[in-house]
């Protein structure tokens, strides 16, 4: 078996992680914050070590402001619906996941104004367009890092600036490059950082984080739960200090040590290593679909333009018979369809027959790889 669906979960996952989730369960199986005993200190100085090194990764201003989540679409709701109301504006791209776009249609029933800005065929989204529509009043501006479609590389360090320079704040949505590409919150500029454990940290799923920036004050931003918090316990109104304003209810103890661990995997082998890797297998993917015949490659087709995610398609076959035999045949596992991102695949012309993708991963050989494209060599001949 060769798993290329990697932009969908990692797997598999290091053997670090399973052992930093069964030692939680083991040592530290407390509910941190709510007793006092042994086991639930032992939660606890998990949790906030956890927080510290998620900060650290990702150049979050303090732990304080790393709030756990249960993946990257409950953060990015939790921003979307904590900072916008009825008169807001916000302004997005024309290539983002659902986790955003069915949040921002919503509050768009309610009276929030939304820009969708138009992105080329490629996915590539041209400056000239985002600068004129991020206006004086514009509330937030919520880009995709990178698209799971066709991973083309959205410029959140320019975004930053327009957005800033209007008043704005901006949201990234890291899910597709979190663990694949250096991200540092202060350097670039961003305002909230979403993103999910499950995919490129290695992690495991039901764990997340939405990073608030030094530019967010806590009370700007309504909570998405209120609940028990173990914290003033004496009040029936949620605290307003963070992070426990925006975490209601027990942790997911085990998954927060998956996704230390998984982030300690990944400072352990080098994030430029893990880009150049990406890199390398991105380039070996376009040009070995290129060469055969029938095959269209969506996206940018540039490996340093894109993290390591291809879409095709070919000429005269559906993607789901072709999914399905690579992985009934010659055991390929790929992700087709719609991939949750109508709105990309109508910028990229594949709506709504959708793509074929394929996503490898630090596990993912140059030998998996050539093995995938002599498999779907063999699709396309019959």
């Amino acid at each position: 078996m060769i798993y290329l669906d990697n932009a969908a979960t990692s797997w598999p996952k290091p053997p670090s992680v399973l052992k930093a989730m069964k030692e939680a369960l083991e040592r530290a199986g407390g509910n941190p914050g709510r007793s006092g005993h042994q086991l639930s200190v032992a939660a606890a100085r998990l949790v906030y070590g956890a927080r510290e090194e998620v900060a650290e990764f990702f150049g979050c201003p303090d732990p304080l402001r790393v709030i756990f989540t249960l993946n990257a679409t409950h953060a990015i709701n939790q921003a979307i619906y904590g900072l916008l109301k009825p008169g807001d504006s916000v302004v997005t791209s024309a290539l983002e996941h659902n986790a955003v776009m069915r949040p921002l249609r919503n509050l768009e029933s309610r009276g929030v104004k939304i820009t969708v800005l138009k992105c080329a065929a490629d996915g590539t989204l041209d400056l000239k367009t985002l600068a004129p529509a991020v206006k004086k009043g514009t509330k937030l501006v919520v880009l995709t890092h990178a698209s799971n479609v066709s991973g083309t590389i959205l410029p959140v360090v320019e975004a930053a600036q327009i957005a800033h320079r209007a008043g704005a704040k901006l949201l990234v949505d890291a899910a597709q490059t979190a663990g694949h590409l250096p991200i540092d919150m202060q350097t670039i500029g961003i305002d909230l950082l979403a993103f999910t454990g499950h995919k490129g940290p290695l992690g495991p799923t039901g764990i997340g984080c939405l990073l608030i920036g030094d530019g967010i004050k806590p009370e700007e931003m309504a909570p998405l739960m209120y609940g028990g918090t173990g914290s003033q316990s004496d009040k029936e109104i949620q605290p307003e200090f963070l992070p426990d304003k925006f975490e209601s209810g027990t942790p997911n103890l085990a998954g927060i040590a998956g996704l230390r661990a998984g982030l300690r995997f990944l400072k352990r082998k080098g994030m430029n290593e893990i880009t150049a890797l990406g890199v390398r297998q991105t380039q070996q993917l376009i040009e070995g679909l290129a060469a055969i015949k029938g095959v269209n490659i969506q996206g940018v087709k540039n490996p340093l333009q894109q993290v390591a995610i291809v879409s095709f398609t070919i000429n005269g076959k559906t993607v789901s018979d072709i999914g399905h035999r690579l992985d009934t045949e010659y055991g390929i596992l790929t992700r087709v369809g719609l991939h949750c991102a109508p709105a990309a695949h109508r910028t990229l012309g594949t709506f709504p027959g959708g793509t074929i993708r394929l996503a490898p991963g630090v596990f993912t050989s140059g030998d998996d790889i050539a093995a995938a494209l002599n498999a779907i060599r063999k699709v396309c001949a019959r």
